[in-house]
């Protein structure tokens, strides 16, 4: 056996039987790539060849990490957390199976792989040779973690919103949150890494990563009106509205999202106001009241989009949206 297979083998096994040796449950990692062929839609499901079907099972119930290899144009970095709900078979393709996912959280910024020159995850550390990394990851497109490193990356991935700086522009101020969160946002990192799961089942911190995403994104400016009020802290005036509700089950990423002042928040979220399929405004005359219809006179206009058009508003979405317009 050469060096190479006894670095990889032992690599391997400090991956596979941690779960063991330490009696904890692990958490996953999922290699996810733009252009893949798979059919993924990443916030709902993973698809996967067979072969990984027995690991991808162990991590049922628990939480992973999407991580973008640089293979397909990707970015090098960890961009999501999600949970794995159930693994079920892809009947239109024989061999592969969907891992199906809720819970779905785009990080604040991607994370690179490497921090002050280390790897994040604990097997890749065991390497001595940087140069075998990447025959290590090489088919493992599924793995697991340990827990300590999942809590790290998704504390780094997090970290734009718990930044103190932040916390009056995304509400998260002793103002707008009570004694319980207030305690959480004021605890060191290392405590917060050792309570990661409850800051991601926190509403309102998810809430304020919502917002964040998507008011950077809109530059913190109202699709529909074109307004754009920025307070001397930062907080701006519009806000992150969903275009497919997450009571309803959309999901909390930026092209679910649309910035939108108060008032017209209000109208869309009713179905009173609504988008065509390349960004125009849909009005409900007969129910929107007369005061407020001056806010749309330029409704055959595209609304205000981000620079990077792939943060537009997903068109699945917006036809979600505009299937129940002027109907309420």
């Amino acid at each position: 056996m050469s060096l190479e297979d006894v670095l990889l083998t032992r690599a391997t096994r400090s991956t596979f039987d941690l779960k063991a040796w330490a009696g904890q449950a692990l958490k996953g990692i999922f290699d996810t790539k733009r252009d893949s062929g798979y059919d993924d839609e990443i916030a709902f499901r993973y698809h996967f060849p067979k072969p990984y079907r027995r690991i991808a099972e162990t991590l049922v119930g628990e939480r992973i990490i999407h991580r973008e290899p640089q293979r397909n144009r990707g970015r090098r970095a960890f961009v999501a957390t999600a949970k794995v709900v159930r693994v079920r078979d892809a009947s239109s393709r024989p061999g592969y199976a969907y891992a199906v996912m809720s819970e779905y959280r785009e990080f604040d910024e991607p994370v690179p792989f490497v921090r002050n020159g280390r790897y994040w995850e604990t097997s890749l550390r065991s390497i001595s040779n940087p140069k075998l990394v990447g025959l290590f990851v090489r088919g493992k497109s599924i793995r697991t973690v340990p827990e300590a490193d999942f809590a790290a990356i998704v504390r780094a991935g997090l970290s734009e919103t718990l930044m103190p700086n932040n916390a009056i522009r995304l509400e998260l101020d002793p103002k707008h949150v009570d004694g319980p969160r207030q305690e959480l946002l004021d605890l060191p990192l290392e405590e917060q890494e050792r309570r990661i799961e409850q800051i991601l089942m926190n509403r309102k911190i998810r809430e304020a990563s919502f917002r964040r995403k998507v008011c950077d994104a809109y530059d913190s400016r109202c699709a529909i009106t074109g307004l754009r009020i920025v307070n001397h802290d930062g907080k701006s005036e519009a806000q992150a509205a969903h275009i497919w509700s997450v009571a309803d089950g959309g999901p909390d990423i930026v092209q679910n999202g649309i910035a939108l002042s108060a008032t017209v928040h209000w109208l869309f979220d009713r179905h009173l106001i609504s988008l065509t399929d390349d960004y125009r405004i849909l009005v409900s005359h007969n129910k929107v009241p007369g005061e407020l219809r001056t806010l749309f006179a330029k409704q055959m206009d595209r609304i205000h989009l981000p620079e990077d058009a792939r943060l537009w508003p997903h068109p699945a979405y917006v036809a979600r949206h505009r299937e129940r317009f002027g109907s309420v």
